[in-house]
């Protein structure tokens, strides 16, 4: 299993980033969750396997309707998540 936290920048909150983020996590292996920063940015911890959770993410910022809001965003390897099922907004 590999979890990583990954941070979004650029009009990432107020335009349904949570929302879709959620939707997309429902065709992927993944658990996680995702929640707005004080900043304005957004943040997302997710866990599966190595290759879902590096797909998941490249659909994020590479292929989704999210694409054209992310500036830039940065991912580093956390350790595991405890106590989460499934996906959520938080």
């Amino acid at each position: 299993m590999t979890a990583k936290e990954v941070i979004f920048i650029g009009r990432v909150q107020g335009v349904g980033f949570r929302y879709v983020t959620k939707q997309l996590a429902l065709g992927f292996d993944v658990i996680g969750w995702i929640r707005n920063l004080t900043d304005g940015t957004v943040a997302l911890q997710i866990m599966g396997e190595g290759e879902e959770v590096d797909d998941f993410i490249n659909e994020i910022v590479e292929e989704s309707e999210l694409a054209s809001h992310i500036r830039e965003f940065s991912a580093s390897e956390i350790p595991p998540l405890e106590n989460c099922r499934g996906f959520s907004i938080k």
